[in-house]
């Protein structure tokens, strides 16, 4: 079936790349990123990698060295897309982004069903292409914002594009509240979300089980107000937590409150 809704979003998350790379000095294309080993030209030329896989184009036969922060068989396919674009300059790498973004918008406006419903592994299980679209979406947006936070130059932190990211993100908070942050039967963490993206996420835990509820408790255990951005960056595994506290206003009770904080990278 063809997912229109998340062909529309798919083109707003690559506008949204093509505007924040535009116009950037050599010297901003090398400036380092959250993304470990990673400077902004690096975070785009993963994203190019990833679009030409998609749209059926052969991957590099370059081999990337083995660097310590390459921790999986994806991480390696990435960085050979990376490493193999290294020598080009920031504009090169820019040019071949406005050329994949325009093949790939063309792609999913003439692809057929079958293709969006061919099976495909995803981070959350198995799926379609067309289900995938909803990770690519992410995986877009969050580079843009990395490159966004490392140049200091904040922008498109609302709209489809920021909710859709961070409502995605939203979903692994269960896991947060109960498994790693060990809330107690019964009680209930509360993340008032601020900014670009404004949600209120009462989080239970119920026979043992976190989950999001409907109705937030008069006396919650705590609650946790944070605005967008820092959410994820800390939801993203974007530098080190603590240094995104002081963007975080805890109340009730504020150890688990920080435990919840320090666990929030949903990555893989």
């Amino acid at each position: 079936m063809r997912p229109t809704a998340l062909i529309e979003l798919m083109n707003k998350a690559m506008d949204g790349v093509t505007v924040a790379f535009d116009g950037l000095t050599e010297e901003q294309w090398s400036t380092a990123t959250d993304c470990p080993g990673w400077d902004v030209k690096d975070n785009l030329s993963h994203i190019i990698g990833t679009e030409h896989f998609l749209i059926g184009k052969t991957p590099t036969s370059h081999r990337a060295p083995q660097f310590d922060y390459v921790k999986n068989p994806i991480g390696e396919m990435n960085e050979n897309e990376i490493d193999v674009r290294r020598p080009r300059s920031g504009a090169e790498v820019y040019a071949e982004w406005k050329q994949i973004a325009s093949e790939r918008a063309h792609h999913l406006a003439t692809a057929d069903d079958a293709y969006f419903d061919t099976p495909w592994h995803m981070p959350t299980g198995p799926g379609t292409l067309g289900e995938f679209l909803a990770i690519r979406v992410l995986d877009l947006w969050v580079h843009e914002q990395d490159i966004r936070r490392a140049l200091g130059k904040p922008g498109h932190e609302s709209g489809p594009v920021a909710e859709h990211t961070i409502d995605r993100l939203i979903r692994t908070l269960p896991i947060v509240i109960g498994k790693r942050a060990a809330t107690p039967e019964g009680d209930t963490v509360v993340i008032e979300l601020t900014g670009g993206v404004t949600r209120t996420i009462p989080i239970t835990v119920v026979d043992g089980r976190a989950r999001i509820v409907e109705n937030e408790p008069a006396n919650p255990r705590c609650t946790i107000t944070i605005d967008s951005t820092t959410f994820l960056a800390l939801a993203t595994g974007r530098g080190n937590p603590a240094d995104h506290l002081g963007g975080v206003n805890m109340s009730g009770n504020t150890e688990l409150a920080t435990r919840v904080v320090m666990q929030l990278n949903m990555m893989i």
